[in-house]
């Protein structure tokens, strides 16, 4: 179950950072940040691809590769904290959360939604 500030955008402040909720399909033709969607329960999650097998890892490190270039936060600041097993994932990006929410939001708002 998502936090409640889920409800509006995939992305909520949390302690020291923020949280993003992701849905992401390993094994795709490439690496990329598709837009938002829908959860079954509603909850809005951003749709990543990226190209690597979900063994050992690798589609993690992947995403987390994928979220540092796109957003322009180093490697180090970004780590999977729920669903490492799971197509359906909860990221935290360490830093100023004020900051963030703001760089966030204008990155999310020009992504499509479906």
């Amino acid at each position: 179950m998502l936090p409640t500030c889920f409800t509006e955008t995939p992305f909520a402040p949390a302690a020291g950072g923020v949280r993003v909720a992701i849905r992401l399909t390993p094994r795709a033709r490439a690496g990329r940040l598709e837009g938002i969607v829908r959860a079954a329960d509603g909850a809005p999650m951003l749709k990543a691809s990226v190209a690597a097998p979900p063994a050992e890892g690798r589609a993690n490190d992947a995403l987390l590769a994928l979220l540092a270039k796109n957003w322009g936060v180093p490697r180090r600041d970004l780590a999977v904290v729920g669903g490492a097993k799971s197509r359906n994932k909860s990221v935290h990006v360490a830093g100023d959360p004020a900051e963030l929410l703001k760089r966030l939001a204008a990155i999310f708002a020009a992504m499509p939604v479906s």
